[in-house]
């Protein structure tokens, strides 16, 4: 019998509801004390802005706090197991469970299958509900809470880089050969220095180029404003090089991230930095299920030996290592460091080994 995963369907109920709850009200704390410090920084923000109120401060609430539980979820998970282990613990249940023949690993099965469903939770409320709230959110605040304009897919304020040219456009609309510019500016450079400045009102693709029209040009040496009816410029300058300018890993799904990033992969730009803020959309969630286990130490060991609580800190320690070393490998994997997969789940993988350790060491 004490080869079954769930020896007893009755223990395995009552230690998976009793971390469940404890999880969800820490997180609930954690998140009330969190949102009310973030609104006292950006409510006078938000009601700066000519019109704006309470129906405005709400609005900023219903978008800000599921950014919040993204963020703080594993972390809740984690004081969720500290606290329901430590709990056990001290009302000697681990000691009954131990005594009846149960090992550590069968101890800590209801909370790891529990936190596989919170793993699972947390991806689907990420990918369906945080990505849209960033996006909404930051589009937001780039005007300043004021009024969000209609989003029909336009790019604004998009620099590109031609050999030693820069290209700055403020706005693009369409996609492709039929991607139309407006407001463009090419500053056409010669060993870093500047020679003449082209600007146009509109610019479409015209064979390998941009003809944008009405046009002037500036010499700068010689200090000359010319206008011309349409000149053609970035030869060899891509339509994807507009449109894919700009990507926010973090106002994206899973589905519309790994696509972004095909396009900009078929287009030769880089994507390293993308791929891992891809795979860490699945490395994230799935880190609940490793609080289990990085919490463990809190689970066994005798409470009356008056180490309950260094145990207890030792386990929030582990937990706090692991998102550190999960934050540093993300950004090395932005600078390039880093694989993509490496810097998106090495960590994991490390405190996995880590926790087995721990808990296995705990139980000898």
């Amino acid at each position: 019998m004490t080869l079954d995963l769930f020896p007893s369907r009755t223990v395995a109920l009552y230690m998976g509801r009793m971390f469940l709850v404890r999880t969800f009200a820490v997180l609930a704390m954690l998140v009330l004390i969190l949102q009310a410090l973030d609104l006292l920084s950006e409510s006078g923000h938000i009601l700066a802005h000519p019109g704006n109120g309470e129906p405005q401060v709400w609005h900023y609430l219903t978008l800000r706090i599921p950014e919040i539980i993204a963020q703080f979820l594993p972390f809740s998970v984690l004081l969720g197991t500290i606290i329901t282990l430590s709990t056990l613990n001290q009302n000697s249940e681990i000691i009954a469970l131990k005594a009846s023949g149960l090992s550590a690993h069968q101890v800590l099965a209801p909370l790891l299958i529990a936190s596989l469903g919170v793993a699972v939770i947390s991806f689907t409320f990420n990918d369906r509900v945080v990505s849209r709230a960033t996006a909404t959110l930051d589009a937001w605040q780039k005007v300043d809470y004021g009024p969000i304009p209609v989003d029909r897919g336009d790019r604004t304020n998009i620099w590109v880089r031609d050999g030693d040219d820069l290209i700055q456009v403020e706005r693009v609309s369409g996609t492709g050969d039929r991607a139309k510019l407006t407001g463009v500016t090419l500053f056409d450079r010669t060993n870093g220095s500047l020679v003449q400045i082209i600007t146009g009102q509109t610019g479409v693709r015209d064979g390998a180029g941009w003809r944008i029209s009405p046009a002037t040009r500036f010499d700068v040496a010689r200090g000359n404003l010319t206008k011309l009816p349409s000149i053609v410029i970035g030869q060899g300058v891509r339509p994807d090089q507009f449109t894919l300018s700009t990507i926010d890993a973090g106002g994206l799904s899973f589905g519309a991230l790994r696509s972004a990033i095909g396009d900009l992969g078929a287009g030769g730009r880089p994507t390293k930095a993308l791929e891992g803020a891809m795979w860490h959309k699945l490395s994230a969630p799935l880190s609940s299920v490793l609080m289990p286990l990085l919490g463990a130490v809190a689970a066994f060991g005798l409470a009356r030996s008056g180490k309950l609580f260094v145990r207890a800190v030792i386990g929030m320690m582990l937990g706090f290592l692991y998102f550190v070393a999960d934050n540093f490998a993300l950004a090395m994997g932005n600078i390039g460091a880093y694989p993509p997969i490496l810097a998106a789940w090495a960590p994991f993988l490390l405190f996995l080994m880590i926790g087995e350790a721990v808990l296995i060491r705990t139980e000898e």
